[in-house]
């Protein structure tokens, strides 16, 4: 028996309406956009997601680091091996993920949940078993007391017959509720069946960006609530609410409307700031192109201090690939932004980036770091 998906209040269901229309007002304004740099987001935002889904598992890497190791995994980038491994295996699992979103013949499957798997934990293998069903009993122990039981999960011997049932419903069940309604309960039944030995969040975590990307309305990278889910705020919200909802042992019959109400304020405050980001965006890549000549840059060279401007740095070796050219000419353009005072670097050869220069435009910058206010959707409505 798995967790019910609640009856949805007057409150959750104008939530769910303001986050449709949020959501299809970015469609339409990253459809407008200059390709270039929606691409760029899209990096940015998937970075963002597995960095924070990472850092509530304890593995603590920089969403810029992510992107660059999402390049190229052997870039040079000052992180301990243990994160390097676990951010390249994200990303492979959320890549595959991404790329499932308009498979028209798309089934899920236990074989498909443990494909996944292996790619996240694969390298802990075998130690960690990957890619199978646990064969003994799991303990969530509670935060500062390694001796006390937070959750426990159900039985070894259940698993096979529950994670049957979880696909089965995955495939058929509350086909009338809303997609993204349906991707919160599938991430809480699996987390709470517990199936595999170890990365057992991240798995549902993901699951969840698999069910929304699948309703197709935004790109798959937009569909992620992990980097909301990895504030450090949220996060504690997050487990108190697992905690709570599921209780301390295996308990279907439990009343899911609060973990609902969790999920419907986190797409809804992910969406407003991806809004934002989005327009910040756009307001920076229109300045830049706008005094091209005046900065002596070409376009290509203004996608790069674009991206200096949103995230705080540029590579020279994701430049060369985010714009399809050599080594060489990818350097001729670091060279030229460094000649005219508009990047200066950062470290040595291998590991150099680049940051604003002296004569980077500081309207640009201040676009680009713009404030903004989230606000909480249930809040608004009481």
């Amino acid at each position: 028996m798995l967790y019910e998906t609640p009856r949805l209040s007057p409150a959750d269901h104008r939530v769910l309406a303001e986050v449709a229309d949020m959501r299809s007002a970015l469609r339409d304004a990253v459809r407008q956009a200059p390709t270039k740099w929606t691409l760029d987001l899209r990096r940015h935002l998937t970075a963002s997601a597995i960095a924070a889904s990472n850092t509530i598992e304890g593995y603590e890497v920089d969403a810029r680091d992510v992107a660059d190791l999402m390049d190229d995994a052997q870039e040079t980038v000052d992180v301990t091996e243990a994160n390097r491994a676990e951010t390249v295996a994200y990303q492979q699992a959320m890549t595959y993920i991404q790329s499932l979103h308009d498979v028209h013949d798309f089934a899920y499957s236990k074989g498909l949940l443990n494909a996944l798997h292996w790619m996240l934990q694969g390298h802990h293998h075998p130690p960690k078993p990957a890619g199978q069903w646990r064969r003994g009993p799991v303990f969530i122990t509670a935060v500062g007391d390694p001796h006390a039981t937070e959750y426990e999960g159900p039985h070894e011997d259940d698993v096979p017959v529950l994670m049957g049932e979880l696909v089965d419903w995955l495939n058929t069940g509350d086909t009338d509720s809303d997609p993204l309604v349906r991707a919160a309960m599938a991430h809480f039944n699996l987390v709470k069946i517990h199936p595999w030995a170890d990365g057992n969040g991240r798995m549902s975590r993901s699951l969840q960006t698999l069910l929304i990307a699948r309703e197709g309305v935004l790109a798959p990278e937009f569909s992620s609530i992990e980097a909301w889910l990895g504030m450090p705020g949220h996060t504690w919200d997050y487990y108190r609410v697992l905690r709570e909802v599921g209780g301390a042992v295996y308990s279907p019959k439990r009343d899911t409307s609060p973990w609902i109400r969790f999920n419907l304020r986190a797409y809804h405050e992910q969406t407003q700031s991806v809004q934002h980001r989005v327009n910040r965006s756009n307001r920076c890549w229109i300045q830049l192109d706008e005094r091209r000549d005046a900065l002596g840059v070409t376009e290509r060279q203004v996608t790069a201090l674009h991206e200096v401007a949103m995230t705080g740095r540029v590579r020279r070796s994701r430049h060369e690939r985010a714009e399809g050219i050599s080594e060489q000419q990818a350097l001729r353009d670091m060279q030229h932004l460094m000649r005219r005072d508009l990047l200066t670097p950062v470290g040595n050869t291998k590991g150099r980036y680049y940051v604003p220069g002296s004569s980077y435009p500081q309207d640009v910058l201040a676009t680009a770091a713009a404030r903004h206010t989230i606000r909480d959707p249930y809040e608004s409505l009481t």
